[in-house]
């Protein structure tokens, strides 16, 4: 075992040591060895290359992003380089950005200047131009091991797993122990449900970084996928011991749903409230876990308390604007109708394959999913982010900035082209697929403002609308706090305008597609589940199969909210929950209008 402490001498000695240690599996200590290095020797450009390839496999991002910034800075001679590297030290993007062009105007086959012009263009969100920049960086450099992992990085957040799996098993044979490449290809891994492998790499990572609670943190989630709750649960914990203040562990373990906080555990998270200096992000995890634990103890002022002070926080970071989504469900509404199918009946791809389940999240998509996962011809994977990739390159080429509805751009389609979009969608969803079952599953709840998109792309596949009582929907969304997105929960009179836009766009449809989607409505799941599961496979086409209505002995990888609830057998205490909350839920019952009112019915009227 080496020395935790580096060795004197030169810089390129101690920076030698920090590499043993390393691949001696020591991690921690060689984390510590780098920095002690950067802190007496701040221009050594490759001592930050390395410490940034270490936080990255440990999961601190940012933290990498500024090591990458440092490692640029003090290893380009080029000035201008320097000066735009400096800028991005201070996050003063514009100034970057300018330097850069300029450098690239009289030098376009810098590779390292067009490497970061694409993170730049990643800080501007702009992650279609950052693509271009690296498949152009890469096209002049193929051996550009920092552009290539950037790509790698930019793939997996554009939804294009199977690329970014082909650029890291590429690095990984020239550098298998990069622990920056390892990390990644845990995340992707278990994103498209390899999710033993994934546990097996973030095994051999804790064994090198023992010490580093957002390891044990991802390793927790990856665990909760593979359905090992006290392993899972262990592992938060172990999270919780390295770092108490890291509220994403107390509220990982509360959405468990299963799990219940011990007293000492409440004083805990009392406390930690309590502290002046917690950060924002900290303190709304607080509060969701808090709420889901005084729910639990039939608390409800208590939990609605907690619940609308991490709501409000959540809200302040990420705004919704509800008027603009209502402007965007009318203007699909206005654009796919009767006469928009009746021009392209019988194009798109000819695939029955996919089964998509969508509708509101929270509204029992998951237990449906498991239900049909559960037949032996149809296959499960889980949240597919296919769909909503395809909308947001056919959005990229709308010519409204504001709207950005791509129905027009879908309108302009011909035959071939919308029979490749079905292609394209198949493809890409192959790498989740892990049978030869005829049947998938796609559940990504947001895909109803796509309804359009899929019938003309796939007009062949099944399309379940998953639909749950507006309060019991809306509330169960209000105090769930989502990894990513769903911006419109974290308010209750903006989730019942999103949950009304959502009727009305669905209703739209059952008018101008009649029959084409099948609706399940949560309740009546429940209450009537043999017969309710019956309808469901006969409009799949599907036999009935008695394993259907056994769904939770199914052992498969689940990645959601809902992962551990749809393990144990059908139950009514989801139902009822919001009762206890109705005297604070006048401002969602408000927003729901009629909605509210017309509940089981589809509400055609909205249309």
């Amino acid at each position: 075992m080496g020395e935790a402490r580096a060795p004197t001498g030169s810089v390129d000695t101690a920076l030698e040591h920090a590499r043993r240690l390393a691949a001696d599996g020591q991690g921690d200590a060689a984390l510590k060895a780098l920095f002690e290095i950067v802190r007496l020797q701040p221009e050594h450009p490759e001592a930050w290359r390395v410490l940034a390839d270490h936080l990255m496999a440990i999961g601190q991002t940012a933290e990498a992003d500024l090591a990458y910034s440092r490692h640029i800075q003090c290893a380009t001679r080029d000035p201008m380089l320097r000066q735009a590297a400096t800028a991005m030290l201070a996050n003063d993007i514009p100034q970057a950005e300018r330097l850069l062009k300029s450098h690239l105007k009289s030098a376009p086959t810098d590779v390292a200047a067009i490497r970061m012009l694409a993170e730049v263009a990643v800080r501007c969100g702009q992650d279609q131009a950052a693509e271009h920049l690296l498949k152009r960086c890469l096209e002049l450099a193929p051996n550009f091991a920092a552009a290539r992992y950037n790509h790698a990085v930019l793939l997996h957040r554009r939804n294009q797993a199977a690329e970014a799996l082909a650029e890291l098993e590429r690095l990984l044979a020239i550098d298998p122990q990069n622990p920056g490449y390892r990390n990644l290809h845990a995340v992707v891994l278990s994103h498209v449900g390899e999710v033993e492998r994934s546990c097996a790499i973030y095994e051999r990572l804790l064994r090198e970084y023992p010490s580093n609670a957002k390891v044990w943190l991802s390793y927790g989630h990856v665990l909760k996928t593979a359905g090992r709750q006290q392993d899972c649960i262990a592992a938060y914990r172990r999270c919780i011991a390295l770092e108490a203040k890291l509220g994403e562990a107390y509220w990982s373990l509360a959405n468990l749903k299963t799990f219940r906080f011990t007293a000492e555990d409440l004083a805990t998270l009392r406390a930690h409230l309590a502290d002046a200096s917690l950060s924002d992000i900290d303190r709304l995890n607080f509060h969701f876990a808090l709420g889901k634990a005084h729910e639990d103890a039939g608390e409800a002022e208590l939990a609605f308390e907690h619940y609308e002070r991490g709501n409000a926080l959540q809200r302040k970071r990420l705004p919704y604007d509800q008027p603009l989504n209502t402007a965007r469900m009318r203007r699909l509404k206005a654009l796919f109708t009767p006469e928009f199918f009746a021009q392209r009946k019988g194009q798109g791809h000819e695939s029955s394959e996919p089964i998509f389940i969508l509708g509101m999240p929270r509204a029992g998509s998951t237990l449906i999913e498991q239900i049909l996962a559960s037949h032996s011809a149809v296959e499960g994977t889980s949240e597919l982010p296919n769909i909503i990739t395809l909308a947001r390159d056919l959005r990229a080429r709308a010519d409204d900035a504001e709207l950005r509805g791509y129905a027009e751009v879908l309108a302009r389609l011909d035959a071939s082209s919308l029979r490749e979009l079905g292609e394209r969608y198949l493809r890409g969803t192959r790498i989740y697929r892990k049978t030869d079952r005829p049947y998938f599953i796609d559940k990504m709840p947001n895909n109803f403002l796509h309804v359009g998109l899929i019938h003309s792309i796939l007009p062949n596949a099944r399309i379940i609308d998953a639909r749950r009582h507006p309060l019991g929907c809306c509330f169960s969304n209000f105090k769930q706090l989502y990894a990513k997105g769903q911006r419109f929960s974290y308010g209750l009179a903006e989730m019942g305008g999103y949950y009304r836009d959502y009727v009305e766009l669905m209703a739209h449809f059952d008018a101008v597609l009649p029959g084409r989607v099948h609706r399940v409505i949560y309740e009546r799941l429940v209450e009537d589940t043999e017969n309710e599961v019956r309808r469901l496979l006969d409009y799949c086409g599907l036999p009935f199969e008695p394993g259907c209505l056994r769904f939770f002995e199914n052992d498969r990888p689940v990645r959601t909210a809902s992962s551990e609830q749809v393990r144990r057998p059908i139950y009514r205490d989801g139902v009822d929950q919001w009762r206890q909350f109705d005297p604070w839920l006048d401002p969602l019952k408000s927003a729901l209008g009629e909605v509210l009112e017309a509940y089981p019915e589809a509400s055609a009227d909205l249309r």
